[in-house]
């Protein structure tokens, strides 16, 4: 069987095994293919992993972070535990990055939370959906997530091929499993006494126009409640923030002192 069919990392674009490395764990599409336009600059400073998600896995929490937890020692190979790793993720992800730094906790030196869907709870109305959603006909999934796509992002901040592919990935995901995801979510659990016991630098960056979850607020009750964190908000910013224009996650990280200080990083930084 193809090692496509299990959770898997994709190929490094440029491996670069002296560098820090840096996990990405996706949103709800689960191919880590819409964080293409960061690359780039984040290479800067990083050895870049992105997390697969097959469109048809039915995972639990448990099984997902289990596997995640392997994925990552097996990256590190004979260097584990010694390699930083800069743990990232996005909605979907960053709820995958809060089970696995808990349980995990010696895999992540650094943790950083995307618009985490911690706050898919606090959403009445996505949870009636998640009542109503699996009586339609699975046909018609294709044109729910062109009808989410609005609430996903914001389209004016976002150039067309990037809006194109976000509809792509999203309508990639089998309707079972998408259904399936979603309520992961609405299981998803965290205690307060466990986001205190992190002990990792943490950055929670905040869309503050989010219409799919209220990130602001989460990003603020993570941030009161996890020891050592920031909060690094993007008002005008929408949930699937990665995609917009003028966002660029490497300067951010910057910005927040965030950046590992190595000589590549140094070297490259006044560019």
């Amino acid at each position: 069987m193809s090692a496509n069919h299990f959770i898997h990392f994709l190929p490094a674009q440029n491996p670069q095994p002296k560098l820090p490395l840096f996990i990405y764990l996706p949103g709800m599409d689960g191919t880590g293919k819409l964080l293409k336009s960061q690359i780039p600059n984040l290479e800067r400073s990083f050895d870049i992993r992105r997390l697969s998600i097959p469109v048809d896995d039915l995972s639990n929490w448990e099984e997902m972070v289990a596997k995640i937890a392997e994925l990552i020692k097996d990256e590190l190979g004979t260097e584990y535990p010694k390699r930083n790793l800069y743990l990232c993720g996005e909605s979907f992800g960053g709820c995958l990055a809060l089970k696995l730094t808990i349980q995990f906790p010696e895999l992540c030196d650094r943790l950083i939370l995307i618009n985490p869907a911690s706050s898919f709870k606090q959403q009445a109305w996505m949870r009636w959906g998640l009542y109503f959603t699996p009586l339609l006909p699975a046909r018609l999934y294709p044109l729910s997530c062109m009808a989410l796509l609005p609430l996903l992002a914001t389209l004016e901040r976002i150039a067309i091929s990037d809006s194109n592919a976000l509809l792509n990935v999203m309508q990639s995901v089998k309707f079972k499993s998408a259904m399936w995801r979603v309520s992961l979510l609405d299981r998803f659990d965290v205690q307060i006494q466990q986001l205190q016991k992190i002990t990792q630098p943490t950055l929670v960056i905040s869309s503050g126009s989010d219409r799919l979850l209220p990130s602001k607020a989460e990003g603020e009750l993570l941030t009161q409640h996890i020891p050592g964190s920031q909060l690094h908000l993007i008002p005008e910013g929408g949930h699937a923030v990665l995609l917009e224009r003028s966002i660029d996650l490497q300067k951010i990280l910057r910005t927040c002192a965030f950046l590992p200080s190595t000589p590549a990083h140094q070297s490259t930084s006044k560019i």
